[in-house]
């Protein structure tokens, strides 16, 4: 069973895994670019050139993957507050920047109507002051 989730210790780390394979890659770049700097030829600048292409690649994979995880929680999170706010708070929804969704969705139904309300009227504008004034945490164990 997952550790129960709270402000803590919700954040998610990328595995260590795809952080060796940044390091590695980003070490071989900058050894090859000193290889070219001492020793120039098209093979060293060709193997320059995919070396730092796949860090770069790396590290926009992680990226974008993210990206479109936040997408998915601004459409449920805007479907869910659609289902759970009352009426007068429906037509603000459009109000809520992503990240203000993406802090959400860790409130309790029983909670969101209330972080709303804050959030409207500016009391609650940054990700991590919601995420502070949730009481009854909703675990997200998904996170990439």
């Amino acid at each position: 069973m997952a550790q129960s989730q709270n402000y803590a210790n919700h954040a998610r780390r990328p595995p260590l895994l795809f952080l060796a394979g940044c390091y590695l890659s980003t070490a071989a770049t900058l050894g090859i670019g000193y290889l070219l700097v001492v020793d120039f030829s098209a093979g060293t600048l060709a193997l320059f050139v995919v070396a730092a292409c796949t860090a770069i690649a790396l590290l926009y994979a992680r990226r974008f993957s993210t990206r479109v995880q936040d997408r998915v929680i601004r459409l449920e999170e805007r479907l869910r507050l659609e289902r759970i706010l009352p009426d007068d708070l429906k037509g603000e929804i459009g109000q809520l920047t992503t990240d203000q969704l993406i802090a959400l969705r860790f409130a309790s139904d029983a909670e969101v109507t209330g972080l709303v309300r804050r959030i409207l009227a500016g009391e609650l504008t940054d990700p991590k002051s919601i995420k502070q004034a949730v009481e009854h945490w909703r675990a997200d164990h998904q996170r990439v």
